[in-house]
């Protein structure tokens, strides 16, 4: 159902980037009226919750430029042309924390910012850890730090501002529950 639905008179691209495009639509409102939309194309991204066997989770620290800090996140990538979500996220496993997994499961799929962007991310949660000798390592362009925490630690780091996404948030809150019930 579309309801509401807002119908594209005019698309116009501004920046067509490495991780994204721009492009801004004239549309016709349900009222008739017109309006632009600003709205930006990704090609969508997985995230990963590794568990350990103690019930820690893997988690990475890494600076965001947009917000010109640091915050502390579940392992996340962007999907490559053609990479299925699930490759995509063994991949980023590897890349960003040097863990392979035996158990890899889909949890769900959610739009980040649907206001203005297309980017689904697709949760998966990683079990039966184990490190990999020679890893894939990271992007040229990435940095980060591997971090083991506790369910009550990352709630703590939720409430002092060092967990800040809302994947993390959502990923902390998920694997708390999923924790109780085993």
């Amino acid at each position: 159902m579309k309801k509401y639905e807002e119908k594209s008179i005019t698309s116009t691209s501004v920046y067509d980037g490495k991780v994204i495009s721009l492009r801004v639509d004239e549309v016709t409102l349900p009222n008739g009226k017109t309006s632009k939309r600003e709205l930006i194309k990704h090609p969508g991204a997985v995230a990963i919750i590794p568990i350990t066997k103690e019930g820690k989770i893997v988690l990475v620290e890494q600076y965001r430029k947009a917000l010109e800090r640091s915050l502390i996140e579940t392992p996340a990538g962007k999907l490559e042309p053609g990479e299925s979500p699930e490759i995509t996220a063994r991949r980023e496993l590897e890349e960003e924390t040097g863990y392979g997994c035996e158990k890899l499961t889909f949890i769900q799929s959610f739009a980040t910012s649907p206001g203005f962007a297309d980017e689904i991310i697709h949760m998966y949660v990683a079990e039966g850890l184990y490190k990999i000798e020679n890893s894939a390592s990271l992007d040229e362009d990435e940095f980060v730090e591997i971090i083991e925490a506790t369910i009550d630690e990352a709630e703590l780091m939720m409430k002092n501002g060092q967990i800040f996404d809302a994947k993390t948030a959502y990923s902390v809150l998920w694997v708390k529950e999923y924790l109780q019930k085993r």
